[in-house]
């Protein structure tokens, strides 16, 4: 009699950011680029490099380096563009390097445990054991989500998105005031 013992597995891209490997699920990935020209975006996050054009197409780019917070690595040769399709939208991530393609059985991936989960890194799927290293699985939906790369930004004083200026309290709370709209136009009323 023979059994059907099927052993799910994951097929992801592994790249790597300063010293550590990462992987991305091979689905979401539509092709990987040599990088190139940059132009840069006026007052754009400090991880959004800027945009290129492939083939006719404009294309966000971020830097997975900044964007995790690392230390800036020097670009080299082996330096690529990854371009990804995240919810409809095609975006390129730079990444220090890409080194293969592989199969990744869903038994050698742990979760990642509530300590490193709690400091904003809800975008980890889990750590892979592989026999000559440990690869970080990222979940790309949530390492580019729109609202979660917002609130990387958000300042903790100042006017929040809605229009209103936040004024940090003493109890560690924040408080929304409206803002005055300072436009003479809009203000004065038409006789």
């Amino acid at each position: 009699m023979v059994t059907n013992t099927a052993v799910k597995e994951k097929q992801v891209v592994l790249f790597e950011l300063g010293n550590e490997t990462y992987g991305l699920d091979i689905g979401a990935v539509h092709e990987i680029i040599r990088m190139q020209p940059i132009t840069k975006v006026p007052k754009a996050p400090s991880y959004v490099e800027g945009v290129i054009n492939l083939r006719g197409k404009v294309i966000p780019v971020v830097d997975m380096g900044r964007r995790f917070d690392l230390e800036n690595a020097q670009r080299s040769k082996a330096s690529r563009i990854v371009v990804v399709s995240n919810e409809g939208t095609t975006i390129g991530i730079i990444v220090d390097a890409v080194t293969e393609v592989m199969r990744i059985s869903d038994d050698s991936i742990e979760p990642v445990s509530d300590i490193i989960t709690a400091a904003n890194s809800h975008y980890l799927l889990g750590i892979a054991k592989l026999k000559e290293k440990m690869v970080i699985l990222l979940d790309l939906n949530k390492v580019l989500d729109k609202k979660s790369m917002l609130s990387d930004m958000l300042p903790t004083t100042g006017d929040d998105p809605e229009g209103q200026t936040i004024i940090p309290s003493t109890g560690g709370q924040s408080t929304k005031t409206p803002s005055i709209n300072m436009n003479p136009k809009s203000s004065t009323p038409k006789h």
